[in-house]
């Protein structure tokens, strides 16, 4: 019976992916619908499955390794301050701040009155079960709608870190004092100092590690486990939790920047094997015969997940001092996600005998109730704002025939575009053809400073006098802009003062080059011509900002038969394509394609960050 139900608990973790693709399920998230499998082969349906030492252990397995890539998905470059005045007034991290502190109030006062209706009677543990948020579910559906690098997806996502991190940390208090090892507590130090010093110690080593590792070694594999399984054994010697263990294990391997590859393979290990195991068994233990049969549990099950969706109510009113109505409602409605913390957290309970089996099975079925529906509600009720759209912020110093048609095209295609002029004859002429013109007389820092205007991902300089490109070129990267563009407008200009604006980190546009380089294509290849000047072809540029198609050949890339890759450019490095070419982190792909849908499709692909 025991090959039985491991062969069965297979079949199913193979079945699952491939049914939810043929009935184009995709509103579920695969963890519940795990579950639901596991329940009906489990003790509450079929009952052809039954609990064994092996499944037991590969289940207890994946909730460390679950743990762990979960810790594996903090992105530590959330926490920093916002860059313009909006984003330092209700940032994400102090607007994620603000919503975690009232999902913990109500969550306390949702387990007093628990606890004053004798309904379940543990209000500590009430408050880590209600204030759990899903991480893994929510970074999913935050990708699905493409908006996890925006402002509403960054708010999100970081009010599920706090979701998943601070109650883990409790969960680790709720077991030592109810086990009796209260007095240890701040034992749990040493497990966050081990976690440091493992840092510390593979921060240069790995980077060797990776330059040395074949497909027979995996040392990058291998660091993984040992990371896991040390900081596990370390928490449960002080007495902590082993998911806390494998929480940090995950945000050390975070912090030591594993290539793409490494993600993959650790993803591919945990989702394609451990994990799945975890949730089917989760959903066998389930007994919902004993649940249906008991009129207070049946009771307990509305009431908890109208507690689930209660206590993370305070995410609307705050998300709403930033972001519309509608979004705000659905994002804080996505934050009632529970799951992958609310299953260990019983688990412990249960081991700790202070909640019973069928107060457990209730919290479980609530927390599957609620993590189909609220990724539901999230899809239907969002949508996409102006601030998701634009892809980045330029801003254009001078008016003229080369920069106002740049600014035109870069408006159609949801760039944030601002333009700045000291010449009062250019602005009125340009004034009604650019939406954000703003006229400055007496141009200077100051005044680009009080205009916010160095608040942008790209400046450009397009006056017609190289003094002023190159003036204004070296004081936006004084003031942070990440990229700057210069326009060179003579053909004679001192080298010096080009190889300082190099090393700055400027980058140069010269006409007389680009022309000198059109008239070598054509020449070279005269379809460049029809190319260029065709109305239904263009040539576009995408930078590779998405670690999935990364270390990748041309020739995988699902799109590939759709465009035509013509150059890559690799830094300062040109490179002529083919099919076997491994395309890296922010690579330019010089591309053409006929229809601008499939060149919109493909730039949101390849350039959103993840």
């Amino acid at each position: 019976m025991a090959r039985l139900s491991m062969f069965l608990v297979m079949l199913a973790a193979l079945l699952i992916p491939i049914l939810m693709a043929r009935f184009k399920i995709s509103g579920v998230p695969t963890a519940v619908a795990e579950i639901v499998m596991g329940i009906l082969i489990g003790k509450s349906c079929f009952n052809i499955v039954q609990v064994t030492s092996d499944l037991t252990q590969l289940s207890s397995l994946g909730v460390i390794i679950l743990m762990f890539l979960l810790g594996m998905e903090i992105d530590f470059d959330l926490f920093r301050p916002g860059n313009n005045n909006e984003e330092q007034r209700w940032s994400p991290v102090k607007i994620a701040g603000i919503a975690f502190v009232g999902t913990l109030i109500n969550a306390f006062v949702l387990g007093l009155i628990l606890r004053m209706t004798g309904l379940f009677d543990n209000v500590f543990l009430s408050v880590i079960l209600f204030s759990t948020i899903a991480l893994g579910v929510v970074i999913a559906t935050l990708k699905e709608k493409e908006i996890l690098s925006r402002p509403m997806g960054q708010t999100i996502l970081l009010t599920a870190v706090l979701g998943e991190v601070v109650p883990m940390f409790a969960l680790t208090v709720y077991a030592s004092v109810n086990g009796g090892n209260g007095s240890r507590i701040w034992l749990i130090v040493l497990l966050l100092l081990a976690a440091i010093f493992l840092l510390r110690r593979f921060k240069q080593p790995y980077n060797w590690f990776t330059k040395v590792t074949k497909s027979t070694t995996q040392l990058d594999i291998r660091l993984a486990f040992f990371l896991i399984f040390t900081l596990v054994i370390i928490a449960e010697t002080v007495g902590a939790e082993n998911i806390l263990g494998a929480f940090l294990a995950g945000m050390v391997m975070k912090l030591l920047e594993p290539s793409e590859a490494t993600r993959d393979k650790l993803t591919s290990i945990g989702y394609g094997f451990f994990i799945p195991i975890f949730f089917i068994m989760t959903g066998v233990r389930l007994n919902l015969r004993t649940l249906l049969s008991n009129a207070q549990a049946l009771l307990l099950i509305p009431i908890l997940v109208l507690c689930f969706i209660l206590a993370k109510f305070w995410a609307f009113p705050v998300y709403r001092l930033r972001f519309g109505r509608r979004n705000s409602f659905a994002g804080g409605f996505l934050t009632v996600t529970t799951i992958t913390l609310v299953l260990p957290s019983l688990q412990v309970a249960r081991n700790l005998h202070t909640i019973t089996a069928t107060q457990s099975d209730a919290f479980i079925l609530a927390a599957v109730i609620v993590c189909i529906v609220a990724p539901i509600v999230f899809n239907s009720g969002y949508h996409l704002d102006r601030e998701d759209l634009i892809r980045q912020r330029v801003v254009f110093l001078g008016t003229n025939v080369l920069t106002v048609p740049v600014a035109q095209q870069l408006q159609r295609n949801w760039f944030d575009v601002r333009m700045v002029t000291d010449d009062e004859k250019n602005y009125k002429t340009y004034n009604s053809q650019v939406d954000q013109l703003t006229y400055l007389p007496n141009l200077d820092e100051q005044c680009l400073t009080d205009g916010k205007f160095f608040d942008t991902d790209i400046l450009v300089t397009g006056f017609r006098r190289d003094d002023k490109n190159f003036k204004f070129g070296h004081l936006a990267k004084e003031n942070g802009v990440n990229r700057v563009i210069v326009a060179q407008v003579n053909r004679t200009v001192d080298e010096g003062q080009l190889a300082t604006l190099s090393q700055a980190g400027v980058e140069l546009f010269n006409p007389f080059n680009v022309e000198a380089s059109v008239m070598r294509s054509l020449i070279e290849s005269p379809a460049v011509y029809q190319m260029l000047t065709s109305t239904e072809a263009g040539l576009f540029e995408v930078r590779v900002r998405n670690h999935k198609y990364t270390d990748r050949p041309l020739m995988d890339l699902p799109f590939v038969d759709q465009i035509t890759i013509s150059r890559i450019r690799r830094g300062n490095k040109w490179i002529v394509p083919t099919g076997g070419t491994t395309i890296n982190y922010n690579d330019h792909i010089i591309f053409t394609a006929k229809d601008i849908g499939t060149v919109a499709t493909i730039r949101r692909e390849l350039s959103k960050q993840n």
